[in-house]
Order: C-alpha cells, then sequence, then structure tokens
C-alpha cells in the first residue's frame, strides 16, 4: 500500500483540480481543455502554493494511455467512408492549410534561430486546427447548421487523418536525424502498406465476428471487447514501428463501419473522458511560467502567425477549392487556434528526445491564446468579410463569383480514367494482400512444415499452401474489371483502344507471375526458366478456375457488404441522410437535425401548434422516431421525447431555429420541480357539494381540475376502487391525486373539507 500512496494521492489531487477547474470553465462557457491545462498548472512543481504531483512518471504513462483512448475515440467518430464523402473542396483546402502551415511554423521557428527539428516539429504543431474546440465554439455560437461549418469540419476530418500521417513522418525523421528521401518515401510506402492491410482484413473479418457474437455481446462485453481489439492493434503498429495512438486510431476507424460504432463510442466516452482529462492535465504540468516569460516574444509571434496564417491560408485554400468569399472568411477565421494534435505532437517529439524544452510549454501557451481568441475570431469573420467586399475591385469580385461559380459545375471522368483508376486500385489492394500472406506464410507456415516433414514435401506443402492462399488475389487482380461497362465501351468504340486495353491485362498478369515466381524461387532454389514456365502455368490455370472466381466474387461481396451494412442499417432504421442534401449545399439553404429533448417544451405538441415555420421560417422535412421516419409529416404530427427533425432552411433560420430548441429545454429545466411535485389529499363529500349524485366521469375532476381520483372510502371505511361511472354519495371521503397547484385549487375552489 505504501508504493501505491504517492499513485492514488496524484491522482487524487489531479482529479480534484479537473474537477473544479471543469465546473470554473463550464461556468465560464469555456473550453474544458483549457480547465484542465490550468488545473495541471496547479497541479504541477512550478505552483508553489497549491499542492504538488510527486511522481510525475506514472502520471506520464497515464496520460499516453489517455492519448490512445482520444485517438481511439477520434477514429470511431472518423469513418474512411467519411474521407471519401468529404469532397474534392476540403481536401484542396486540407492540403493548402496544411502544407502552407507547416512553412509558417518552420519560418518563425528558423528566425529565431532554432534548431532544425523544433522547427519541423512547431510546423508540424501549427498545421492542424483543434477539431475539440471548434466543435465547442460552434455549439456555443448556434453555428452548427450552417453551411460554412460543415465545410470546416470537413477540412478537420482530413486535418486528423493527414495528422496522423504527420505524426509517422516526423517519427522516420527523429529517429532517422536526418531529412533523406529514400528513407522518407520508404515510411510513406510502409505507412500505405499496413493502412491498406488492416483496413481491407479489419472490415472483413471484424464485422462478421461482431455480427455472430452479438447476442452475448452485453454493453459490458462489448466495452471489453471493443478495448481489447484497441490495445491490441496498439500493440501491433508498434510491432511493426508505429507510434501507439496510430494503432488506436486505425482500429477506431474500423469500428467505425460497424453497426454497433455509436454503442461502443458512448460505452467508451467516460473512460476516454477520464484519461483524457490526465493527459490534458500533465500538458499544464509542463507550463514554467519562468520559460513562458522568458520566451515571450516567441510566443506573441507564434499567435499572430497562426491567426494571420489561417486566415489568409485557409480563406485561401477555400477560395482555391472553389467557394465563394464570405464562406472561405468563415472558414479560415474558424480554423486559428492549436489544440489536442499540437499537444500529441510535441509529447512525441518530447518522447523521441528531437525537441528542446522550451518548445512544449510555448505551444501550450500558444494554444491557451488561440484558444480563448476563436470565438471571437468566428464572430470577426462576416465583419470582415463586409469590409473586405467595399475594398474589393469589381474585377477581382467578379473573378472570385465566376470562379466558384464555375468549379461547382460536374465533370465527368471518361472511360479511360475511370477503368485505369479501378485498376490501380484492385492491384494495389490485392497485392498488399498477397504480401501479407507470403509474409506470414515464409515466417510460420513454412518454418512449421520443416519442422514436421521431410524438407522436399515440406516446401511442396509450404509452396502448395501459399499459392493457393494468394490465388483468389491473383485470380482478381488479373480478371477484374475485363467485363466492365468501361472495359467494354472503349473495346467496341474504337479498335485502336483494344491493345491498350490487352496490355492492362497482360501487365497485370505479369505482376501474377513475379508473386508465384517469388514464392517457388525462394522455396526450391531451381532453374529460373523453369520456375518461369510453372509459374506462367499456374497462373493460367488460375484465370480458368471457375472456384477461384466464386472465392474472389465471395470474399469481395462479403467485404463490401460490411463496409456497407452500417449505411444500409441506417437507411433500414431511417436514419440515413436524404439524397437531396447534397444538392441544398450549393444554395444558400440547407439540412440540419435536430434532436426534441426529454425535457423539451414542445413535447407533446402538435406542429400546427407549434408553428414552426411562421415563427422561424423553417420548414419540418422529415421526423425520425425509432426505427421510423415520418416524411412531410402533417400539422396534426405530435413531436415526443426524443425525435429527431429534419429542418431546411437557410444559415440565419437554422441558426436562430437552434437557440430555440436549447431556449425551450432550458426552459423546462428552470421550471419550478416544487410545483410539479404531486399531492395525495383527501376531501369529503357532504349535501352542499357539487360532486353529490355525479358519476367521477361527470364530476370534471380528471378534465377540469387535471386530478385524478384513485379511491373511495364509504361506509365500513374500507378503500373501494373507483370507476368511472361511480356516483358520489353523502358521506363519501375521496381521495385525489394531483400536482399541488391544481389540488388545492381543486380543494379551495369546492369549500370542502379537507384532511
Amino acid at each position: 500500500m505504501s508504493e501505491l500512496a504517492p499513485l492514488i494521492s496524484d491522482l487524487a489531487l489531479i482529479l480534484i483540480c479537473a474537477g473544479i477547474m471543469t465546473l470554473i470553465f463550464k461556468r465560464l462557457r469555456q473550453p474544458l481543455v483549457l480547465g484542465y491545462i490550468v488545473a495541471g498548472f496547479l497541479a504541477s512543481p512550478h505552483m508553489p502554493y497549491t499542492p504538488s504531483v510527486i511522481d510525475t512518471a506514472n502520471i506520464h504513462t497515464w496520460s499516453d494511455i489517455g492519448v490512445i483512448f482520444l485517438l481511439f475515440a477520434l477514429g470511431l467518430e472518423f469513418s474512411f467512408k467519411k474521407l471519401m464523402k468529404v469532397g474534392g473542396t476540403a481536401i484542396i483546402a486540407a492540403c493548402t492549410i496544411i502544407f502552407c502551415m507547416i512553412l509558417v511554423g518552420m519560418v518563425a521557428g528558423w528566425s529565431f534561430g532554432w534548431k532544425h527539428m523544433d522547427c519541423l516539429y512547431l510546423g508540424g504543431m501549427l498545421a492542424m486546427s483543434s477539431t475539440t474546440i471548434i466543435y465547442k465554439a460552434f455549439d456555443d455560437l448556434g453555428l452548427r447548421q450552417q453551411r460554412f461549418a460543415g465545410l470546416v469540419l470537413s477540412i478537420l476530418i482530413l486535418e486528423d487523418i493527414l495528422a496522423i500521417v504527420l505524426m509517422v513522418m516526423l517519427s522516420t525523421m527523429a529517429v532517422s536525424k536526418n531529412f533523406e528521401g529514400t528513407e522518407m518515401i520508404y515510411s510513406i510506402g510502409k505507412l500505405v502498406f499496413f493502412l491498406i492491410l488492416w483496413f481491407v482484413v479489419g472490415i472483413y473479418l471484424i464485422p462478421i465476428f461482431l455480427k455472430r457474437s452479438r447476442k452475448w455481446m452485453g454493453s459490458e462485453t462489448l466495452l471489453i471487447v471493443s478495448l481489447a481489439m484497441c490495445f491490441g492493434m496498439v500493440v501491433l503498429a508498434a510491432k511493426v514501428g508505429f507510434s501507439p495512438a496510430f494503432g488506436a486510431f486505425i482500429m477506431g476507424s474500423i469500428l467505425a463501419e460497424t453497426v454497433e460504432a455509436e454503442s461502443i463510442e458512448k460505452l467508451v466516452a467516460p473512460v476516454k473522458d477520464l484519461f483524457g482529462a490526465i493527459f490534458f492535465v500533465s500538458v499544464g504540468m509542463m507550463v514554467d511560467p519562468a520559460m513562458i516569460v522568458e520566451y515571450a516574444w516567441p510566443i506573441v509571434a507564434i499567435t499572430l502567425s497562426i491567426l494571420l496564417g489561417q486566415v489568409i491560408f485557409g480563406t485561401g485554400g477555400v477560395i482555391l477549392a472553389g467557394q465563394p468569399l464570405k464562406v472561405a472568411m468563415q472558414c479560415g477565421f474558424s480554423l486559428t487556434q492549436i489544440g489536442e494534435f499540437a499537444f500529441i505532437i510535441a509529447s512525441l517529439g518530447v518522447s523521441l528526445h528531437v525537441t528542446s524544452d522550451f518548445l512544449y510549454p510555448i505551444v501550450v501557451a500558444v494554444s491557451v491564446i488561440t484558444t480563448f481568441l476563436t470565438p471571437y475570431m468566428i464572430r470577426l469573420a462576416v465583419p470582415a468579410y463586409h469590409r473586405v467586399e467595399k475594398v474589393l475591385p469589381n474585377k477581382w469580385r467578379k473573378i472570385l463569383d465566376r470562379y466558384s461559380s464555375g468549379s461547382q459545375t460536374v465533370n465527368h471522368e471518361n472511360n479511360w480514367r475511370k477503368l485505369l483508376t479501378a485498376i490501380i486500385r484492385i492491384v494495389a489492394i490485392y497485392s498488399v494482400l498477397c504480401i501479407a500472406v507470403i509474409v506470414l506464410s515464409f515466417h510460420f507456415i513454412i518454418p512449421l512444415f520443416r519442422a514436421s516433414l521431410p524438407l522436399f514435401w515440406a516446401n511442396l506443402a509450404g509452396a502448395v499452401f501459399t499459392i493457393v492462399c494468394i490465388s483468389p488475389f491473383l485470380r482478381a487482380i488479373i480478371m477484374k474489371k475485363n467485363h466492365s461497362v468501361e472495359f467494354q465501351a472503349l473495346w467496341q468504340d474504337n479498335r485502336y483502344n483494344r491493345a491498350p486495353l490487352l496490355s492492362t491485362i497482360l501487365l497485370r498478369m505479369v505482376i501474377a507471375v513475379a508473386f508465384v515466381l517469388f514464392i517457388i524461387e525462394n522455396i526450391f532454389k531451381a532453374s529460373t526458366a523453369l520456375m518461369v514456365g510453372i509459374a506462367i502455368i499456374l497462373v493460367c490455370m488460375m484465370m480458368l478456375s471457375r472456384w477461384l472466381k466464386k472465392q474472389s466474387i465471395f470474399m469481395e461481396r462479403t467485404f463490401i457488404q460490411n463496409l456497407r451494412f452500417r449505411d444500409m442499417h441506417a437507411e433500414f432504421t431511417g436514419q440515413k441522410r436524404p439524397e437531396y442534401e447534397g444538392h441544398l449545399l450549393s444554395r444558400d439553404i440547407h439540412l440540419s437535425d435536430f434532436e426534441v429533448p426529454a425535457d423539451s417544451l414542445w413535447a407533446g405538441h402538435t406542429l400546427k401548434e407549434l408553428n414552426l415555420g411562421y415563427k422561424y421560417g423553417v420548414h419540418v422535412a422529415s421526423i425520425i422516431r425509432g426505427m421510423h421516419r415520418i416524411n412531410i409529416p402533417g400539422a396534426n404530427i405530435r413531436l415526443f421525447p426524443g425525435d429527431t427533425i429534419q429542418v431546411i432552411g437557410t444559415d440565419e433560420q437554422l441558426g436562430e431555429f437552434a437557440r430555440q430548441v436549447e431556449r425551450v429545454s432550458s426552459a423546462a429545466e428552470e421550471e419550478d420541480i416544487e410545483k410539479r411535485e404531486m399531492n395525495l389529499k383527501q376531501f369529503m363529500v357532504d349535501g352542499n357539494s357539487l360532486f353529490l349524485g355525479k358519476s367521477i366521469k361527470e364530476s370534471g375532476i380528471r378534465d377540469d381540475y387535471r386530478c385524478l381520483v384513485v379511491g373511495v372510502e364509504r361506509g365500513d371505511g374500507n378503500l373501494i376502487r373507483p370507476d368511472v361511472n361511480m356516483i358520489f354519495c353523502e358521506g363519501d371521503v375521496v381521495w385525489v391525486v394531483g400536482e399541488r397547484d391544481d389540488v388545492y385549487h381543486l380543494l379551495g375552489k369546492k369549500k370542502e373539507i379537507q384532511y
């Protein structure tokens, strides 16, 4: 117990400080991340007026676990399909912003004479805006429903995945201590290889496992299994040379494609919040006031670099992607801060011992300043746009309008581009799978055969096993897309297309032969010409095999079904986004979802009674209730707690509507609970009672006074269970239940005797 005492006391101190700061910053309507950083500063040795953490090593271990949970939760929200759906606008804008902001950070570091690795890591920190802080700011300002907010969130999705790539590249540079091109190409190739392998294998196997074990998956079991998968991938990523956080992100992204993703996200949230709080507190513990004072000018300069850089390059990147100037400026002004990934990259530099001690507290100070300024920068975007619009020459304004409208037209790809893109994708994915199978077989299966069989037969069994395992993949490399619409159209349109089309098949056959040749040559060490002949024969047999064709189609169909199953489930349950939403985004109106809280004052009222269209100018397109969708609901449809209403309107209308939804919910919370408390009272029916001779139904006790008759005492004093047709007699003692005001109104109005 004595060994655990410092750990427990440190944890208690951290959670107490974090709890107090959470309440304070909630009250101040500031992001909780800042509260955790302040809590860490209060609990650090740099603050002499408060108790300090004793053993910082254990806290840093827990903070590393916090990073794992943060990125696992980020992966659950991420989803590779979201990345494919963000569109060219977000891709162009995100790549422009990241590249330019890395250069800004490097130039800022060089201007202060810092070493190369400090400058490079500073550039990586400045390139990533804070997803958490921007979400919070949009919620507080009621802007989540506006058009530019959706684009900002798409950019953040791309920044998150590119941040993972950047972390891998920075780790490689830190280990190699230089900027060699071959080393960088190798690292990127390794990253792409394992991304494809883990994603394809994970999407193929994990949804099947979860689907077959669903009847045994309670909340507790699902939490344990999902965390086991997370930490299993963490260990696997570390084994192959990546950071543990990268493995957590990948597993979260794989689980995000399953139906259980939302349940896992809710179950993991409390654990993520706990360890995430410890991570951000540990960040605050790194803040040294003396060092901040010493580096005050760099902090000011870097803060200004972020504000001006994101405004200029963020706006420019979104304009380059084809968006109007107003939307572009709103996006650029919204991205003017750094947060979680800056801390994670800073922690990476510290753990690899490649960054200077002063860089971490500088980045924390800059993050705090830019976070406080974020709401003000978002509010400043529209006034700044109006100012720019006034001084912008008409010629430039026309060029921007023409560019933004022209870039939103749809460019149809030709058949060659579609076909070649599909072939490259197929060859890349199946080649990765073949390489993975070959590596596993050479390291585990063939040595097992050689340990239990004579050498020749062991080699033969190993070669046969490996080739059979990869044969469905090789056949898919050769035959996929040979009967596609694009292939047939090109074949029939022009006879000069036929030679290039045949060459694509021959080239893929060469790739398949190379795989088979590699296997048999490395196992048997025989004549090359003989091995080439055997490899060609085996590949031709694969092309003609109907069994392999069925296996290939089955595996691909299973993968696609697993990948689309969450979307199909959402469509079945009525939760899929309507297709017309994409057409609205190019106009000044769009679709947003609002959930009716359990305590909303709107619950129980019809759309006619609420009259939302007249009051706020919005239109209710659909109501999602459980697994049912009510499209174009009528005026007499009632809203119930938990309903999701899909509303169409402009940015201003949806913003005002969002504020009203929050207002009616908070108004319900502020109601006097005592007035709504149910009371049990009695009254006697005497000769002057208005209820004498009337039935319970005729008395109006329920309809007029909102009270309920729960019992009647008559004669022998026994309590009679009431019936609506029961007639009140003189001397009856009536027991009623109702809210306090209603009960006392009934008793006072009727001048009855109450007990």
